[in-house]
């Protein structure tokens, strides 16, 4: 768990130091909020990090991404994909993937949920509870998708 060191208190001398989620977002002189959609972004990022991720979201939020990607201008979503619920201490992070070919997904997911731990809890000081990843398809870097019109095999 990543450690976090802030000042409490306006003399610089009662430093303490503060895990994720053990308050360092509430103290004496405020209360900070964060909103959902900061902790997608961080964690939306945070997973494109990882090797083998070739795509955030579910085939209708690809759509729509793809979509958006074509608008002059437009910037890319960096919470497609990724939802979360955020309370006072704690996050949970839900996060939909397309996997590369070839890698291992178990471990993938792993480094997924490594990396979006590190980067929430070190940039809000959140804990986070848990991190969902459902793999939603593969992607083939060749170029050979499946086509639909594809006789059956089993009739």
């Amino acid at each position: 768990m990543t450690e976090i060191s802030t000042t409490l208190a306006a003399d610089s001398s009662s430093l303490s130091t503060l895990a994720p989620g053990s308050g360092a977002l509430v103290s004496e002189k405020g209360r900070t909020t964060i909103a959902d959609v900061v902790v997608s972004k961080i964690a939306g990022i945070a997973t494109r990090e990882v090797t083998g991720v070739h795509d955030l979201g579910g085939g209708a939020a690809r759509a729509v991404g793809a979509l958006r990607d074509r608008i002059p201008g437009a910037t890319t979503n960096h919470s497609q994909g990724v939802s979360v619920e955020v309370g006072e201490r704690q996050a949970a992070v839900d996060i939909e993937i397309v996997a590369e070919y070839g890698v291992s997904i178990a471990d993938l997911a792993g480094g997924i949920r490594q990396n979006v731990i590190f980067a929430v809890e070190r940039m809000t000081g959140l804990e986070v509870t848990e991190v969902n990843v459902t793999v939603h398809d593969v992607f083939l870097d060749d170029g050979t998708q499946p086509a639909d019109d594809v006789p059956a095999r089993v009739r």
